[in-house]
């Protein structure tokens, strides 16, 4: 009998384990980058989170290469 429920509690606290690393955890930044706007590099067209552009008169850039290449001809 007592190696009957030795097992069940193994059975019980393998499943409840394996319930736990399934579920899906919220990410570490509180889900703030989530809300945050998307813009458009105006050299390349790349989408990239506004906090992370580069913006010059109402243009915005992914990086200083693009920013410094936009005045330029192509």
């Amino acid at each position: 009998m007592a190696k009957i429920l030795l097992l069940a509690l193994v059975v019980a606290a393998v499943l409840l384990l394996m319930r736990g690393f399934g579920r899906r955890r919220p990410p570490a930044g509180g889900g703030a980058a989530a809300d945050e706007s998307m813009v458009r590099c105006a050299h390349c067209g790349v989408h990239l989170p506004k906090g992370e552009s580069l913006a010059v008169d109402g243009r915005y850039f992914c990086s200083e290469q693009h920013r410094s290449e936009a005045g330029r001809p192509r």
